[in-house]
């Protein structure tokens, strides 16, 4: 069926409604390399980029990496890149085809060909969606310099394995031949992503510093420190994870096949901090909003959008709920976000010109979204490496300023839950987490609830050193003593919450 793919040349057949580039595609030229090609970097950053192609701006084409799966690469070379974004929203779907996408390469197959492409000249910006954990950070937050693949890094700088060693190395090539730094646009969630990674970056560069195997490259954390610009990003768009069914779909509706079609909703949201000395897309031109500081829309995203995502996502796991829209439909859940919402504004400035009533009705609209079919087991994923700013940094701040926080301790009570829930009342690895293993181990124990959120908060590092860390352990605990013995019904009852069917 190869004849019948997704390419340049079947892209001319497409129907009438379905939107595709209309610009030269070899006329494009690189200016843009993407770490972490998933689903969320093409129906969001990959998405901006095609506008500013088709207006014109040809110097911004993406050069795709996969550090880890080839997958994508698979799926789309046969395709010449193009794919297919489903927007799809209450009203129906509306499908784009998006050739921004140049060229894919993953990196344990020819680490040297990235490192190529990141060192050339035309690459002025580097954008990252490696998803948090791949940001290799220990319990402390800092770089966690015993992993396997820093070490790997550390001694082999020129095959490296991680986002680290690569940007380090391309950093020092550009510098050894007298190439502008390109400047690093992470799009992860992470408290001050920008500023995370230019302090992550700068530690991995002492210790390659210190390292024998680098050699004639000393200096490089003096040299990124100084003169490499790391712009904060918050990026806001609901993907859910493709399915066959989705697949079958859209090949209906093209007449011809997509081996990766993407699923998303309506809204989007990208703003950016605007410090950009080797240039820029005009994204301002198509919505990107960019500002001086991105702190306040960060924080408001992640505590509003993601930390309700969490709780709907583990409480909707042991309500027995699928997807969001299910869970959100679920009248104790959603008074529960409501709540939630409540005391998460409480921690957000009221002088950066939020407006987190507006912001939490488009959100309701958003998780009611019943065409979109997100599953609670897709945003269950890594809970140990996003609860701390979806949730824990919130948590803090109410205990610091004496304000109400028992639902969002409850979020943190519900994730341990559903870690105990696999392979009992939910399916075996049916989400995963980089803590798996400890926590598997641990929750195998059945130790009363303070001993075991006392562990776990010692594992994953939350609230580390804060003064009010016990508070929080006990407030989690009575929750996790509530879900041990009668699950959600319990926890939603000793909140005022009346659990449905009751």
């Amino acid at each position: 069926m190869t004849d019948r793919r997704l390419s340049n040349r079947m892209a001319q057949a497409l129907p009438a409604e379905v939107a595709a580039p209309r610009y030269d595609r070899g006329a494009i030229t690189p200016g843009i390399v993407h770490l972490g090609v998933g689903a969320f970097h093409r129906a969001h950053q990959a998405a901006y980029i095609d506008e500013c192609l088709a207006a014109g701006e040809t110097d911004w084409g993406i050069s795709g990496v996969s550090l880890r799966s080839a997958e994508t690469r698979d799926a789309l070379a046969p395709q010449d890149g193009l794919y297919t974004l489903a927007v799809r929203g209450s009203g129906g779907e509306k499908l784009h085809v998006i050739g921004s996408i140049g060229s894919l390469l993953v990196a344990p197959e020819d680490p040297e060909a990235v490192l190529a492409v990141l060192a050339d000249p035309r690459t002025r910006i580097v954008t990252l969606t490696i998803t948090e954990k791949a940001y290799l950070r220990a319990a402390g937050g800092g770089l966690d310099a015993a992993h396997a693949d820093i070490v790997h890094d550390l001694a082999n700088p020129r095959t490296p394995k991680t986002a680290h060693g690569f940007l380090t190395e391309a950093l020092a090539r550009r510098r050894g031949a007298g190439t502008p730094p390109f400047t690093v646009l992470c799009c992860d969630n992470l408290p001050a992503n920008g500023a995370t990674l230019h302090r992550l970056l700068i530690e991995f560069a002492t210790l390659r510093d210190a390292s024998a195997s680098s050699a004639g490259n000393a200096g490089m954390a003096d040299h990124i420190a100084s003169h490499v610009a790391f712009p904060s990003s918050m990026v806001d768009r609901i993907v859910p994870a493709t399915t066959d069914a989705d697949r079958a779909r859209i090949a209906g509706e093209l007449g011809i096949e997509d081996a990766w079609p993407v699923m998303t909703e309506p809204f989007r949201q990208w703003v950016i901090e605007d410090d950009f000395p080797m240039g820029r897309p005009t994204w301002e031109k198509f919505g990107v909003t960019m500002v001086g500081d991105v702190a306040p829309f960060e924080d408001m995203k992640l505590r509003l959008l993601n930390g309700a995502h969490s709780g709907i996502a583990y409480l909707g796991l042991l309500c027995g709920h699928a997807t969001v829209d299910s869970a959100f439909a679920d009248p104790a859940i959603r008074r529960f976000v409501d709540a939630l919402w409540q005391e998460a504004i409480t921690t957000l400035p009221d002088d950066a010109g939020l407006d987190p009533s507006a912001y939490t009705a488009e959100l309701a609209e958003r998780f009611s979204n019943t065409a979109l079919a997100h599953r609670t087991a897709q945003i269950a994923n890594d809970g140990s490496q996003k609860l701390p700013q979806r949730i824990i940094a919130s948590a803090v701040e109410c205990l610091e300023a004496g304000t109400e926080l028992v639902h969002l301790t409850l979020v943190v009570a519900a994730w341990i839950a559903a870690c105990a829930a696999r392979g009992k009342t939910l399916p075996e690895g049916h989400f995963t987490d980089p803590l798996d293993a400890p926590m598997t181990a641990l929750l195998d124990q059945q130790l009363p609830a303070n001993e075991t959120v006392t562990a776990v908060f010692d594992m994953a590092g939350f609230a580390r050193d804060h003064a009010e860390r016990q508070t929080l352990i006990e407030l989690v605990a009575v929750h996790l003593v509530h879900l041990r013995r009668d699950g959600p019904t319990l926890a939603f009852a000793a909140l005022g919450i009346e659990a449905e069917g009751q």
